[in-house]
């Protein structure tokens, strides 16, 4: 309730505000000969950002301190001998109270104390957001009043307008940036900790998992060797692009090259219904039938297969990305001029040498990109590998055997109760931060591939 009142309030007064703005400058438009420095629009735009941003500023400023304000407001409310706890149960009482004025039931019954500050606590946070919008709303009412007292025939409202724009733009891409830095920096931090019980050399070359459990948070109690997992996800991962490539890319191919115009506005989005799946519906699929025909089909050939494997997971996996692969790729091929491929037919080659020698070569840093988010998304595959793939962490070249994956022991690591103390969690942190390298890797040498092997006309 409380978040449509404030995005209310935020767009009636983004909407007065523009409305201002723009009428005001549509007044002075006679006066000045009709000639306006900027449009309306701007003037409407530019008042509408003054007076929203001391609006957010007022909002921002309650949500980081609403939290603080409340704790303080309930050890208020706390009778002195309860208020004289220390530490954890001092905070349990305060956890307690919380719970009952948002409606949830407390473990013991509560005591009238804890009924009193919970109804005091539930009045305090409604006087408080009512005294927060009408200020968010005063505030952004005097900015309103003042940007359109700035308007005039000569102000340069379109290039303030496009500044701001500019610094949001800005905004928005450091937020990206640090985020990813902020990932990175967790991961890494935690990783740390963990080599601090396990030795790097152990992690990354040992050839054997086999974590041990404490429930004392003290001693690695196992071994945590990374190349069978490694291994178990590159044979996945590469098993679903034997599937996913060749079919992905000769659909492609197909659907822009040779496909009337009927046929492909049909056959496309049924591909692209594949990505729309969810991946616990493949697992199933996996699990379910893809499993046991490729166990039954081993069984009549001679060849050990077992129903939960890598070729499962990988076959059904591969499945999945297909339309990664076809639409990225189809859209790109589409991409190439038309001029192209007219002068390779008049110079007599065929359509096949036409797609192979001209085509192709032109669209190919972006199937390597295509290709790329194809691998990245069965290298982050989960679900299709808990339920296919057997969870098995052994060194096994056969991928009809069962096998286990990285993403896989990072879930099984963090399930159920996780003492981020033990190595036994922290584990799941450098598995993290080694994916995060891999990904890196493919990053690089996609960007090799695409500036080695580019096309570039004129």
């Amino acid at each position: 309730m409380n978040a449509t009142i404030v995005a209310g309030l935020l767009l009636a007064l983004i909407a007065v505000a523009y409305r201002a703005g723009w009428s005001r400058s549509v007044s002075l438009a006679p006066a000045a000969g009709g000639r306006l420095h900027s449009r309306p629009v701007y003037h409407g735009a530019l008042t509408a950002l003054w007076a929203l941003a001391p609006a957010l500023l007022v909002l921002s400023l309650w949500a980081l301190l609403a939290d603080p304000a409340s704790r303080a407001f309930i050890l208020a409310q706390l009778p002195p001998d309860v208020a004289a706890l220390d530490g954890q149960k001092l905070e349990e009482a305060v956890r307690r109270i919380r719970q009952i004025e948002s409606g949830l039931g407390v473990a013991g019954g509560a005591a009238p104390f804890e009924n009193a500050a919970a109804q005091a606590l539930a009045e305090f946070r409604t006087l408080a957001f009512a005294a927060v919008v009408a200020a968010a709303a005063g505030t952004g009412a005097l900015a309103l009043l003042a940007a359109r007292r700035r308007i005039t025939a000569r102000l340069r409202a379109r290039n303030e307008v496009e500044r701001i724009v500019g610094w949001l733009m800005i905004a928005c891409s450091v937020v990206a940036i640090l985020t990813t830095a902020g990932i990175v920096a967790s991961l890494l931090a935690e990783a740390v900790r963990f080599f601090t019980f396990v030795n790097p050399a152990d992690f990354f070359l040992g050839t054997v998992w086999r974590p041990g459990f404490s429930t004392t948070g003290h001693g690695a109690g196992g071994e945590y060797g990374l190349l069978p997992l490694l291994w178990g996800t590159l044979m996945v991962a590469a098993i679903a692009m034997l599937v996913a490539l060749p079919i992905g890319l000769m659909a492609a191919i197909y659907l822009s090259q040779y496909a009337r115009p009927k046929l492909r506005n049909a056959v496309k989005p049924a591909i692209e219904v594949l990505a729309g799946i969810p991946t616990i519906v493949y697992g199933f699929f996996a699990l379910v039938s893809v499993g046991p025909f490729l166990a039954s089909a081993g069984a009549a050939l001679g060849l050990p297969i077992r129903a939960t494997s890598a070729l499962t997971a990988g076959v059904v996996m591969g499945i999945m990305i297909i339309p990664f692969i076809s639409s990225l790729s189809d859209d790109i091929i589409r991409q190439v001029p038309k001029g192209l491929r007219d002068g390779s037919l008049g110079l007599g080659a065929t359509q096949s040498e036409t797609i192979r020698r001209v085509v192709l070569p032109a669209a190919l840093p972006g199937i390597v990109g295509a290709f790329l988010l194809a691998v990245s998304r069965a290298i982050g595959e989960t679900m299709i590998v808990v339920l296919a793939a057997g969870n098995s962490p052994f060194l096994r070249l056969n991928p009809g055997e069962p096998v286990s994956t990285v993403t896989v022991t990072i879930v099984n690591q963090l399930t159920g109760d996780t003492d981020f103390a033990s190595p036994q969690s922290l584990v799941a942190f450098a598995l993290g931060l080694t994916l995060f390298a891999m990904t890196l890797v493919l990053n690089v040498a996609a960007l090799y591939i695409v500036r080695r092997y580019r096309e570039q006309y004129e």
